[in-house]
């Protein structure tokens, strides 16, 4: 039985487990994303294949930002905390010797979602609210990517042409309201800045100033939704990472679907496979890729 080595490269962390062909998650393991040096990328990826790469036939990989000729690439460098332009595919072929197959993460969960539902819808949208705010797109059951990777980049829609800049360098992006970041932003000018887990804590309380942090970016996430189901028929929304699958998060953004019509919100639930969409969902699509090669 083929088995995967996979890898979910986020803003925040970056997690590897061997996925078997029933997707089946084992040696699962999890550290800091680092920031702003490529050398200490590569190293800590090294640190996750070498103790694995004996069990796997290949590596599949669910990476933030944009995947294009085998180099991780963002259109919010921040994101990346300085890693973007980095060969990917390179520095894994390198100290794995597997083939390797590359994924947005986004994408990567979308896929897993999607094949969670055994068919029973051909749209689905999937959110994830993390570091940034980034999705996968699928449409008559086929996994959008595009030709340059930038299919279900919806974190860089617009949210409020006022809003702050964003790291894509345009202003007010759904991303530079709703994501993690932009939450903890929101509170640099108090005397105590705090963390977005930290908002949430407050917005629980009753904080009013918290909570209006926490109500904008669920309200942001929610017209965003709106947006997508009018341009691509979606039938079916998954809503993923830290954020989105924080206590409370998916209900304050329903809230915020309900003073919208009918027809600009459809279904909306936690994703399937929790923090694990990446993984398994790189894992399948990448098996599907090699079986076609």
């Amino acid at each position: 039985m083929a088995q995967c080595l996979a890898l979910d490269i986020g803003g925040t962390k970056i997690a590897a487990a061997l996925v078997d062909e029933r997707g089946a998650i084992s040696a699962r393991q999890q550290i800091a994303t680092p920031r702003g040096n490529k050398t200490l990328l590569a190293s800590a990826l090294e640190s996750l294949v070498l103790p694995l790469r004996a069990e796997a036939d290949f590596i599949a990989v669910a990476s933030t930002g944009i995947i294009q000729n085998g180099k991780l690439s963002a259109l919010n460098p921040a994101n990346l905390g300085g890693l973007a332009d980095f060969p990917l595919a390179e520095c894994l072929e390198a100290c794995s010797a597997l083939p390797v197959v590359l994924l947005n993460d986004g994408q990567a969960a979308a896929w897993a979602e999607y094949l969670s539902l055994n068919g029973q819808i051909d749209n689905l949208l999937f959110v994830t609210v993390s570091t940034g705010v980034g999705g996968g797109i699928v449409l008559n059951g086929s996994l959008q990517i595009g030709k340059t990777g930038l299919a279900g980049h919806i974190g860089h829609t617009l949210a409020d042409p006022n809003g702050p800049h964003c790291g894509c360098g345009r202003r007010g992006c759904v991303e530079s309201i709703a994501s993690g970041t932009a939450i903890a932003a929101a509170t640099a000018g108090w005397a105590t800045p705090l963390n977005a887990q930290q908002v949430f804590s407050l917005a629980a309380q009753g904080e009013d100033a918290a909570r209006t942090i926490f109500n904008r970016s669920a309200n942001a996430i929610a017209q965003m939704i709106a947006d997508m189901t009018m341009a691509l028929d979606i039938e079916h929304v998954v809503l993923g990472g830290s954020v989105g699958l924080a206590s409370g998060y998916a209900e304050q953004v329903r809230i915020a679907q309900h003073s919208l019509p009918a027809l600009y919100r459809p279904p909306l639930t936690l994703a399937h496979h929790r923090q694990d969409s990446g993984l398994l969902g790189a894992a399948r699509w990448a098996s599907t890729v090699l079986k076609c090669r």
